[in-house]
Parts: structure tokens; sequence; C-alpha cells
């Protein structure tokens, strides 16, 4: 006859461990992030590795979320977690808990002028009127960055707006101002419908200049190419800077979960691409690349495993 204790023995071997319990900040409902952080919800949930609540927030928001503890992962720009880690505005003190997972795509910041103004480089953007997102955004960020690195700020502009894709492109439509400055994937909605009114040039960054900006300003940023033909009268690539869109952890969160999330992330890879199309064709050496933010040991552990070296 089985003792009582004996029962709970055996019911204590056999009952399923409870799934960690962890958090996910992502962004607004409307954007990418937050269907991506559903999408890694159920494969955590389906490989059993862990039960993920996935929260609202932004990019600045998730990074001090997870510094703070109150969150285990989440999405983030590189450049806002490099200020993180470094301590810098908007952050207060330098983040120590927070740990670079996975790089997922990149943004790209893009500056657009009308031919007719006669703008082709950022050096001719003095005396000129620029438009951008309002200040807070990331784009806004980046357009005080590279004005810095050209030896220009706003005070050299004739006018400077702040305002949303839509009434920027109105901006430039109705000779208010002549260059178009915003991040996001390409090609750009907002581009393709100034394109629509106007005939565009789209201003480069060279490679040394982005190298200036990484240098100087912030080791997240890297150098991109707009490919030719991505607008209208393109004709030739254009080299952009920009910043990538990756999974930060906290550095002390397991690292047996964060191999496994991973591990489920490239298996099923085209699962987050169905939702985000800039993921297709993703590759490990992208995901593992450095964006100037610590690697999580689970995440070193994975690509290590998978034959990229760290």
């Amino acid at each position: 006859m089985l003792t009582a204790l004996t029962v709970l023995a055996v019911a204590a071997v056999a009952a399923p461990a409870q799934a960690q319990q962890l958090n996910l900040m992502t962004g607004p409902q409307g954007g990418a992030w937050y269907p991506l952080g559903g999408a890694m919800q159920a494969m955590a949930s389906d490989a059993g590795l862990a039960s993920i609540q996935v929260l609202p927030g932004g990019g600045i928001a998730n990074v001090q979320g997870v510094q703070n503890g109150d969150a285990d992962l989440g999405f983030g720009n590189s450049i806002s977690t490099v200020d993180a880690i470094e301590g810098r505005e908007p952050f207060e003190a330098e983040a120590d808990n927070v740990c670079n997972v996975a790089t997922l795509y990149p943004q790209y910041f893009q500056m657009v002028a009308t031919q007719a103004s006669g703008i082709a480089t950022v050096e001719d953007f003095a005396g000129k009127r620029l438009n951008t997102q309002p200040v807070g955004n990331t784009a806004e960020q980046v357009v005080r960055a590279v004005l810095q690195t050209a030896g220009l700020s706003y005070d050299d502009m004739s006018a400077v707006d702040f305002v949303s894709y839509s009434d920027g492109v109105s901006l430039v439509q109705d000779n208010n101002s002549d260059i178009l400055a915003l991040g996001t994937t390409i090609p750009s909605s907002a581009v393709m419908d100034l394109a629509n009114s106007a005939d565009l040039t789209v201003i480069p960054l060279d490679e040394a200049f982005v190298e200036r900006m990484r240098a100087e300003i912030n080791p997240g940023y890297t150098s991109l190419t707009i490919p030719a033909g991505t607008y209208p009268g393109q004709d030739e690539d254009v080299n952009a800077v920009g910043y990538a869109t990756h999974i930060v952890a906290r550095c002390d969160l397991e690292a047996e979960i964060v191999e496994g999330l991973l591990t489920q992330m490239w298996e099923n890879r085209q699962d987050l691409a169905a939702i985000a199309s800039v993921m297709a064709g993703l590759s490990l050496e992208e995901m593992a690349q450095d964006i100037g933010v610590p690697m999580h040991e689970g995440a070193t552990a994975f690509y290590e495993a998978n034959g990229v070296a760290q």
C-alpha cells in the first residue's frame, strides 16, 4: 500500500514544472513590435520555455523597463539602447543590466530634397528649410547627430519643423520646406507620396561620414545602402546611416531561457518574416552583429553553437 508521503512524492515527480513567467515589452498596437512579441510568446509557450506576457511600450521605455526589472525582455533601437548603456539623455544613469539578444532588421534614416532646391549634400542644408519628426522621436535625434557631424545645427537652418510624416510631405509639396528627414524601412510610403509630386534627390552620407558618427556620437549607428530604384528617379545606390531594431534582455535572465528563445525564433523565422517582411532572409550573422550593446551569455552560447563566432 502506498503511503500518503509516497503518493505526494510520485505526484511531485509526475507534475510538469510550472513555466517561468516573463514580461516582454514591445510597441504600441498597430506597429510591428507588438505582433512580433505575440509570435515570440507563442513560440516560447509551444516549446515549454516560459509563459510570456506581451506588454505595449516603446524603444526608450522598454530599455528602462528591462533595466529596472519591470520587464525581462524588450524590443529596442540600437542607438537609444547604447545611450542607455552610456547613461546619456534621456536616461539618467548607466544601464548595467541590459544585454543584447538579437538584431532583427535595419531602420533607414532617409533625407530627401526636391531637385529644384539644388540640395545634394548635407553641407548644402545651411540656410535651407528642414522638417523631421517631433523631439523625442529617434529620427529627430539622428537629424541632430547628422548636422553635428557636418558642423551644423538647427541654428544654421532658415526653418525647422517637427511634424508627422504626412505633414512633412505636405510642407515640401507646398514649398514651405526643402528637406524631409525620417527614419523607417524602405521604401518609405511618405517618400513615395512625395515622389509622386516632385523630382527628388536622396541625400547620401558616405562611409567616412557614418564612421565619424559612430566614433564621435554613438557606436550604434551603421552604414546602410538604399538600393538604386527604391524611389522614382533614383538611378544609383545611396549610402545612408541607420540603426537596428533588436531584442534586449536582463543580463541576469537565465542563459537557458535566452538560448531556447533564440532557437525557437530561428527555427520559426518564417513566422516572424510574415509579420515584418523586412526580416525575410535574416541571417544568423546579422542577428549576432555587434551594435555596441553587450551580448547576453545565452545569446553568445546560441550563436557559437550555430557556428557564428563572438
